[in-house]
């Protein structure tokens, strides 16, 4: 198996860094023939815009949407949450349009707000999953297609998964917990 990580900007470097523990080879995508053979995909947090305006410059926008659609799994934390949605009005980003979602970019405030706290994710098991948010965009509304996989205790969604796709505003990269990058590999696998 080799899972690519979007490689532009953010925290792309602690993605392949969990990858590694699991012991799953990785490739850094920066240019459009690295996208070729990958059996799934992590777009990072980070700066939205950054990425979006780095992926024009380096064509990459249709080719991982071309690739969406004929079924590669990806994975979008954070600003990739907000790349991989089909509406994101209120920012400068123009969104991947992937999955029927609705995302609302820095929802908890600036830097200074950002938070911790313990998620129920029952996809990943009984015990709680550290959620980080840092500057974090939320999902204010899913289609039917959408499974909610997680949400705050006031009913904000943070985790959804649309098929092979699977979009949060946290950053499971920045715990020590691997569950979500396991449950994002079975999704690339099948394994139920």
């Amino acid at each position: 198996m080799n899972i690519g990580v979007l490689a532009l900007q953010g925290a792309f470097a602690e993605h392949v860094a969990i990858l590694h523990r699991l012991e799953v080879d990785t490739t850094p995508v920066r240019l459009l023939h690295q996208l070729v053979g990958l059996d799934g995909l992590i777009i990072p947090g980070g700066e939205s815009t950054s990425i979006t305006k780095l992926m024009l410059s380096y064509d990459l926008i249709r080719e991982i949407g071309n690739l969406a659609k004929n079924g590669l799994p990806i994975l979008g934390t954070c600003a990739g949450m907000i790349l991989l949605a089909k509406e994101a009005p209120d920012s400068k980003v123009e969104p991947l349009r992937l999955m029927d979602i609705k995302v609302r970019r820095n929802a908890f405030g600036r830097q200074r707000e950002s938070f911790e706290t313990e998620l129920s994710i029952p996809v990943l098991g009984e015990k709680s999953f550290p959620g980080v948010f840092i500057r974090a965009p939320l999902i204010e509304q899913v289609n039917s297609e959408v499974e909610v996989l997680a949400k705050l205790t006031d009913g904000t969604i943070v985790a959804t998964r649309q098929g092979k796709l699977l979009a949060c505003a946290f950053h499971p990269e920045l715990t020590d917990d691997l569950r979500f990058h396991e449950y994002f590999l079975n999704v690339v696998t099948g394994v139920k």
